[in-house]
């Protein structure tokens, strides 16, 4: 049996009139995606058409919660008590729910977006709270968590359907963390670093961090994120790079049925 991978993007996060990134574009080159619920980026409008284009493309659909941060783009730590966090996720989610019924879709996974990806990682509290207000809106939701880290545990913890990811667009510290965006090499916009890279990552099931430390790492997903300019270069490169190397890209669900 081939081996497999799921490529998911972030997308959805344009605004009323404003669009970022193109996702039509990614979403003929992905498997699933994680779509703005309307806090850091997205609306109404936004989340029903991407729904709409996900399904016609066959690509699984995921719920991308943010902090209400539309001025920062989601991308500025905001600390809240872990009750509030809660809630606040499961308003997204059921916000993306309602915009994937009118495509007649399911919503998947749920992964966090940005500053609250990064929070998620470290702090157990927040973790949790994300995978309570998956149990609570739909248990049946993967948590698509940083492999190895808080958000893990939490998912392992309180019984919540586990994909782990892993970054195909983003350089890895030597403690397995995400290198900051405050450092310009953060972001890998190398088509061909990227595809070689990635293709080492499936084949061999390691990262290496940006000091070139070699740290094995479970993943059920890899992330390239669509509102970069190098996004369509990148996500075309990578997975033209892993079909070549005899990796068949498939769904979210499906990447978890085995």
């Amino acid at each position: 049996m081939a081996m497999r991978m799921n490529i998911n993007a972030d997308m959805g996060e344009g605004y009323g009139h404003y669009d970022i990134g193109n996702d039509d574009a990614i979403l003929k080159i992905v498997k699933s995606v994680n779509v703005a619920c309307g806090q850091h980026a997205g609306d109404a409008t936004v989340m029903r058409d991407v729904c709409l284009k996900a399904k016609a493309n066959g690509v699984s659909v995921g719920a991308h919660p943010g902090f209400n941060d539309i001025w920062g783009f989601g991308r500025r730590q905001i600390r809240m008590n872990a009750d509030d966090l809660e809630y606040l996720v499961a308003y997204q989610l059921g916000a993306l729910a309602g915009m994937a019924a009118y495509a007649g879709v399911r919503v998947t996974h749920v992964k966090p977006h940005g500053a609250l990806n990064n929070m998620c990682a470290v702090d157990k509290e927040y973790a949790r709270a994300i995978a309570r207000a998956i149990k609570v809106v739909d248990p049946s939701l993967y948590y698509l968590a940083l492999s190895g880290t808080e958000m893990e545990k939490a998912a392992i913890d309180l019984g919540v359907p586990l994909s782990r990811e892993a970054f195909i667009d983003r350089l890895y510290e030597d403690d397995g963390n995400l290198r900051s965006r405050v450092h310009a090499d953060s972001m890998i916009r190398d088509p061909k670093v990227a595809s070689e890279r990635v293709v080492r990552m499936v084949l061999d099931g390691e990262i290496i961090s940006v000091n070139g430390k070699k740290m094995p790492t479970k993943f059920d997903s890899l992330c390239v994120h669509g509102d970069e300019p190098s996004a369509i270069a990148v996500a075309s490169a990578c997975c033209e790079a892993l079909r070549a190397a005899g990796v068949e890209l498939v769904t979210l669900p499906e990447m978890m049925a085995g």
